[in-house]
């Protein structure tokens, strides 16, 4: 030892490289060397304030009990804004990167605002008629009875939600038969005639 220093220096010295070293680990990839180095100067630091005093030595384990995890989260706290941490970590990605843009997607977006009538009961889900196209819709809050008027507030993936709406829609014209759905125009294929 360097003359003229006391050995409770030297402890605390050995506690303040090992807290280094412990924030390195985190920081700098190596393979569990610097954190292994870490424990070791914790640990010597404790030994020599033993060797000192039994105060001296209790003194150095709660401080290294308090500093050891409160240096692990600041490290980690820290890490992300680091060069490797930067690297390492991946940003929180957009709603733009992780939603595919098709134009199904672009035209189910451009319905938001429109009214339209629900085709089908609405509990959760079902269908609703916009323009005379059918769409496969979700309630935003409430039932939906069939023929209620519905208005268009987001799009959810491939799904628009729908809330019912306060003004009517406007009128189709009743006599083109090819602007209302099949279902008005022919009969249904699949339900029993009348007795």
């Amino acid at each position: 030892m360097i003359r003229g220093m006391e050995p409770w220096i030297w402890a605390v010295l050995l506690l303040v490289l090992g807290l280094g070293l412990a924030t390195l680990e985190i920081l700098v990839p190596s393979g569990g060397l610097l954190g292994f180095l870490a424990v070791a100067a914790i640990l010597g630091s404790i030994v020599v304030g033993f060797m000192q005093s039994w105060a001296a030595g209790l003194s150095l384990s709660v401080a290294a009990l308090v500093a050891v995890p409160l240096v692990v989260v600041v490290g980690l706290r820290w890490w992300p804004h680091t060069p490797i941490g930067r690297r390492v970590l991946l940003g929180v990605p957009k709603e733009q990167d992780i939603l595919p843009d098709s134009p199904k997607v672009r035209d189910l977006k451009a319905l938001v605002g429109r009214v339209g009538r629900a085709r089908s009961q609405m509990l959760l889900s079902g269908a609703v008629v916009i323009d005379g196209r059918t769409y496969d819709a979700m309630s935003e809050s409430q039932p939906i009875e069939v023929g209620q008027m519905v208005r268009v507030v987001q799009v959810r993936g491939t799904e628009i939600v729908v809330r019912p709406a306060d003004k009517p829609a406007p009128p189709r014209p009743a006599d083109d038969p090819l602007s209302q759905p099949i279902d008005t125009v022919a009969p249904d294929p699949f339900q029993e005639p009348p007795a």
